[in-house]
């Protein structure tokens, strides 16, 4: 009995001693002031530490739950126009919060997309619980204090939160990641304020690289370092009204839904975004603000440009003037030392690329109310140059040989100051207004072609841009900023500034209904000029042709290759590109504006008269006969290829000849530019459609079969009228055959309506009709017509055996020296 016992005192003892191995108490994390005894200590809306030993941030945290903006932005960038990764770029903002849940501490984001605007909780937490929140960073607690924790944030601040390895695999350029042991806190940029605490980081991202892109900007294309910049920033208080969107007004709209609304009540709920601007004195007519709007220039920005800069930012106090403010909005050089990327500052940053690209304007913005904090512009610096090109082109720019006629910078530097104000309306809440150049350009908003003439033959710069803010932009301001009296009515008052648009005549079109190549609104158009597109563009095209009549060496300075000539031609050539777009938008054109229900309201859509549409493709056609797609005698011989140590670049013309300068090549391209308008197939199913629905409008004459027939005819007629085998000839034959290719287009277009399918069809039997009287091989033009005759009949018998030729792409156009897109 005592040996068993014994064997059972072992069997019921060895497993209670395996129990108690298994048993671990967690440890108790430390104060927070032993964990950071001797560590660098920055106080501020959030208090951090560094540890100069570890290169860690640490972060107390003791308002969890609590909501602030978290914003990341790019603070020193790749200087690739293509890739999109810019010094100083701005990236996501977000309403967050700091939830501990035991040992860790989550940063949470709330989806602010649905809301239920209620006083009842449990209807506001079943619109929370229906849809998506983020989590975007979890922490553990490395120190505690009561109810503050210690986080280590430094994970956070050496993540990719830009998104950098992303963008470089959707452009690809390759495939990267963070490498931890080359990236490290950047403490020059990473401070603490009351209201705000900004972190900075170095990243360097390896890999390999699979673009021509990245290899282009980076000296060791396998591992590349940028800087990331994390902002904290303190919500506004709850003092702020937002601003009631109308898509009359000129503004940026943010929208919510609203589960709270009532069922006879719009769900989306939709206000703009502005600044926060109150009068002194509402009840004044003229009255200094609270607190000005100030915007500062970054300090790299050089002389002349920073003169430039400045005073072209400074021309929307004009328009808060008219709202009745005094010194409302001012623009100073951002001062020594300070961050461009601190929140505190609405910044026009000056940003340098490897290649010319858009400007932008954006902002950091309150999600929850479209309050802007933080106004923040990116100019491309290469821009200016692109303006002084366009001026070089025009007149004999360097008679002396060395000193360039001092109208091109005085042309660029205007269109600099157009283009500051152009991207602070941005950040300051203003769309696009791609109408107001038919209003005597009557918004800053606009993109705007340089208004150049001719005056007794010479060639007149004093008009290229407009001059301070414009009326448009005025009444934009009055809608956005007005501080109306206590009692008004400000949806009242607010109705009647944009009625009193209405009766001004002030047009507002915005982006989607302006960029479209097969866009229908006639008004609204970007990079053009006055109220009438058709006799603008038979100016342009006489400014093109005296420009090109006196092109030559003088173009050029002393000393620099003559090849480079074609640089400078380029712009001159294709001086009319934009007008081409702005006069197609006449045919099969519909008038109409963002109109809202009114009383006794009617019609709001009416075509474009039948003549002017009429009008507008006879300008057409004739902007690409061969008088003006050919070059004169003196320039077919002038420009050699490209010399030793200079190559051809995507801002000169694609050749077929195998890269030198190549006439021939460079009319098909201007010509497909005519036809890729003229024939779109959007455009073409209006023509069919204001046919069969306007029967006051049109008739006959005016069926989609009737304008392809016109078309055709005329541009048979121009090659006709032309000797065999010359260079006319030769350019009206390319002509043809780019009107063939883009009916062959249309007929195989599968997503072309059936009507535009079926008269592209039948034009190209018509036109094979003609060319089988003409296609005698030994005849004039008979290799051409066998070929199109070809052409048809393959498409006819086997239309998905037809591989339809593309002409040469144009060179890079937009921006020509413009204000950007958000």
């Amino acid at each position: 009995m005592k040996t068993v016992f014994l064997l059972l005192c072992s069997l019921t003892i060895l497993p209670c001693t395996s129990v108690r191995a298994q048993k671990t108490t967690p440890k108790k994390p430390p104060a927070i002031e032993a964990k950071t005894e001797g560590l660098q200590k920055m106080d501020g809306y959030f208090d951090f530490w560094y540890s100069d030993d570890e290169g860690k941030i640490y972060l107390e945290v003791e308002r969890m739950d609590e909501e602030f903006l978290y914003v990341n932005s790019l603070a020193a960038g790749l200087g690739s126009n293509d890739i999109g990764l810019d010094r100083n770029q701005l990236g996501n903002t977000r309403v967050v919060s700091f939830h501990r849940v035991g040992p860790k501490v989550l940063l949470k984001q709330r989806n602010l997309d649905y809301r239920a605007m209620s006083d009842n909780p449990d209807e506001v937490a079943s619109v929370r619980d229906a849809f998506a929140q983020s989590t975007i960073a979890g922490f553990k607690v490395v120190a505690k204090t009561g109810d503050a924790v210690l986080i280590d944030l430094t994970p956070l601040l050496l993540s990719d939160a830009h998104g950098v390895v992303s963008k470089l695999k959707r452009s690809k350029q390759g495939n990267y990641k963070v490498d931890a042991n080359r990236s490290a806190v950047y403490l020059d940029r990473t401070k603490n304020f009351p209201k705000n605490s900004e972190f900075e980081a170095s990243l360097t991202f390896t890999g390999e690289a699979t673009g021509r892109q990245l290899r282009s900007v980076t000296p060791t294309s396998g591992a590349f370092t940028l800087r990331m910049h994390h902002s904290f920033v303190e919500l506004p208080d709850e003092n702020y009204t937002p601003r009631t969107f109308d898509p009359r007004s000129g503004y940026y709209a943010r929208s919510y839904a609203d589960y709270a609304t009532p069922i006879d009540q719009p769900l989306v709920k939709r206000f703009i975004t502005r600044h926060r601007l109150e009068k002194k004195d509402p009840s004044a007519k003229m009255s200094e603000p609270v607190e000005p709007i100030v915007y500062y220039l970054d300090r790299g920005a050089p002389e002349p440009v920073k003169s430039a800069l400045l005073e072209g930012a400074s021309w929307w106090n004009q328009a808060y003037e008219a709202a009745g403010y005094k010194n409302a909005f001012q623009v100073k050089v951002l001062p020594e030392g300070a961050d461009p990327m601190d929140v505190r500052y609405n910044v026009i940053n000056w940003v340098h690329r490897s290649t010319r690209g858009w400007s932008y304007g954006s902002s950091v913005t309150d999600p929850r109310t479209g309050e802007i904090i933080k106004g923040h512009v990116l100019l491309g610096s290469l821009r200016v140059r692109q303006d002084f090109l366009l001026a070089q082109g025009l007149i004999p720019a360097y008679a002396d040989g060395v000193t360039p006629d001092p109208r091109l910078e005085e042309m660029a530097l205007a269109r600099l100051r157009q283009l500051s104000a152009h991207e602070v309306g941005h950040t300051i809440g203003l769309a696009h207004n791609f109408a107001a150049s038919t209003n005597d350009r009557a918004s800053v908003m606009d993109y705007p072609h340089p208004y150049i003439t001719l005056k007794n033959g010479e060639v007149d710069f004093s008009q290229a841009y407009a001059v301070g803010i414009g009326e448009w932009d005025k009444r934009a301001i009055m809608y956005g900023y007005t501080d109306f009296p206590e009692g008004t009515d400000e949806s009242a008052a607010l109705d009647q500034i944009l009625n009193e648009n209405d009766r001004l005549g002030l047009k507002y079109i915005s982006d989607s209904d302006a960029r479209p190549a097969g866009s229908m609104q006639p008004d609204a158009h970007l990079w053009e000029n006055g109220t009438d597109p058709i006799e603008e563009m038979d100016r342009l095209m006489d400014l093109r042709e005296h420009a090109l009549n006196n092109f030559g060496m003088d173009n050029i300075p002393d000393g620099m290759p003559v090849s480079e000539l074609e640089k400078v031609l380029v712009p001159v050539y294709l001086m009319h590109r934009y007008q081409v777009e702005a006069l197609a938008k006449q045919i099969g054109g519909y008038h109409y504006t963002y109109a809202v229900k009114t009383k006794g309201q009617g019609n709001s859509v009416r075509p474009v008269a039948a003549d002017r549409q009429k009008a507008a493709v006879d300008m057409l056609l004739k902007s690409m006969s061969p008088a003006a797609l050919a070059l004169n005698e003196k320039l077919l011989g002038l420009i050699p290829p490209s010399a030793m140590g200079y190559s051809r670049d995507r801002e000169l013309f694609k050749t077929h000849n195998g890269g030198a300068f190549d006439p021939l090549a460079m009319a098909e391209t201007a010509a497909d530019n005519n036809l890729k308008f003229l024939l779109h197939h959007h455009r073409l199913a209006r023509i069919a459609e204001q046919h069969a629905l306007f029967p006051d409008f049109s008739d006959d004459d005016k069926s989609l079969s009737k304008y392809l027939e016109y078309a055709g005819e005329r541009i048979h007629a121009q090659l006709k009228a032309t000797g065999a085998g010359s260079y006319p000839n030769q350019v009206a034959q390319i002509v043809e055959k780019r009107y063939v290719a883009h009916l062959l287009q249309a007929a195989a277009n599968t997503g072309a309506s059936e009507q535009v399918r079926a008269a592209a069809l039948g034009e190209l039997l018509r036109l094979k009709n003609i060319f089988n009287d003409w296609k005698d091989p030994k005849g004039a033009n008979g290799a051409h017509y066998v070929y199109l005759t070809q052409q048809i009949d393959q498409f006819i018998t086997d239309p998905a055996s037809v591989k339809i030729t593309q002409a040469p792409a144009l060179p890079d156009g937009s921006p020509i020296g413009c204000g950007g897109l958000h």
